[in-house]
């Protein structure tokens, strides 16, 4: 099937101007300035007049079936619903689990990883938990980097008392297997490291690239904007070539938007940052007077709406701030064939109108939200 979107204002998310973008079943096959030749009773014709258009949004860190825990088992969160992500402009996500490797188990995760393949998105995951015994489908990391499609990495947690206090030798070993699968099994490899507020912030991973010397682009820390502190540690391993993740559903110190104006100035390059939302983590729910009364899921769109806060409040343009959620993460995940509207990628696409308001939304070539109403939801939703 043949898709011709027209005359739209394209941001790739470099700004290219007004551009016509022809796709076949799921892919780019063309992008030029008028491609009106391909206009006949075989192409649907979408016209995009008046209507910015991003990549899709790339949600790296995400917990699609659930979370938390911490209050009980009556405190867990709820999976994601496919119109959830769509309603965001999130066509691509990457999940993983949480504290809790034994409740939440790998294969389920797994299993709702390729569920939300076959509902029209693009799903990834990473082995893992908070812990040291690494959670895996085929019972080695090395195994699931080669054999399991969708496994891109390993999370663990450090600087947490929830976590289990690895040495930088333990994580170099880690390392080692994620990048030796990788190699073999066509991936790049990332160990994703939750960062918890103990004093010891990213000292561990300072040692791994200082004294051990591991290539830095396989060490992924998220959460760096979890104290002020913290995240001037960041900056400074932004600047020896790492990518830091900001969280923008929960554990941040000011206003994820503010942080990237802040690393900006301190000269962080914008390509070495990126947002995810932690969504449908368990968070605690505090009363006007600051008591906790329950808990909650964090929101799983405080990606696109601080992006949108970049460009808005902190006078970023478009072309910059979307690099947070678009090709950045696909640089970080080491998936080529995303973040970016280019020839021979995915059709993941975002149309937003002139005040910035998402309007229609395209994953994997198929439109999944149309004129601001979702048009295509989960197998179970309502």
């Amino acid at each position: 099937m043949l898709n011709l979107l027209r005359n739209t204002q394209l941001y790739a998310p470099s700004k290219m101007g007004k551009k016509d973008i022809l796709i076949a079943n799921d892919k780019i096959i063309a992008i030029e300035d008028n491609l009106s030749e391909f206009e006949n009773k075989h192409v649907k014709i979408i016209d995009a007049e008046g209507k910015i258009v991003t990549p899709g949004l790339i949600d790296q860190h995400i917990h699609v079936i659930g979370a938390g825990g911490k209050e009980g088992f009556g405190s867990m969160t709820p999976e994601v619903k496919l119109s959830e992500l769509i309603a965001c402009g999130t066509t691509t996500v990457c999940s993983l689990l949480g504290t809790d490797g034994t409740a939440r188990n790998i294969r389920t995760l797994y299993a709702k990883v390729k569920g939300l393949n076959q509902e029209g998105i693009s799903a990834y995951m990473f082995s893992g938990y908070y812990g040291m015994d690494t959670v895996t489908i085929t019972e080695s990391i090395q195994g699931d980097m080669l054999f399991i499609d969708k496994v891109l990495g390993v999370k663990i947690a450090i600087s947490d008392i929830r976590s289990s206090y690895p040495s930088a030798t333990d994580l170099v070993r880690k390392l080692r297997d994620i990048m030796v699968g990788g190699m073999v099994g066509g991936k790049k490899g990332i160990l994703h490291i939750h960062l918890g507020n103990l004093p010891s912030k990213m000292d561990l991973l300072f040692e791994l690239v200082n004294d051990f010397h591991f290539p830095i682009k396989h060490i992924s820390p998220t959460h760096v904007g979890r104290s002020k502190e913290l995240f001037d540690q960041a900056i400074e391993f932004a600047k020896l070539g790492g990518m830091i993740d900001i969280t923008t559903a929960a554990s941040q110190y000011t206003a994820p938007y503010k942080s990237v104006l802040y690393a900006l100035e301190h000269g962080v390059d914008i390509s070495k940052m990126t947002f995810s939302t932690d969504g449908h983590a368990g968070l605690t729910k505090f009363d006007e007077e600051g008591s906790a009364i329950g808990v909650r899921k964090a929101p799983i769109d405080k990606n696109l709406s601080e992006t949108l806060l970049l460009v808005k409040e902190g006078k970023l343009p478009i072309e910059k701030a979307f690099q947070l959620v678009t090709s950045n993460p696909a640089e970080n995940l080491g998936l080529k064939h995303k973040g970016s509207i280019q020839v021979g990628n995915d059709a993941d696409f975002c149309f937003f109108d002139e005040d910035l308001t998402l309007t229609d939304v395209f994953a994997k070539g198929q439109q999944m939200m149309k004129n601001k109403k979702i048009i295509v939801k989960g197998n179970f939703e309502l």
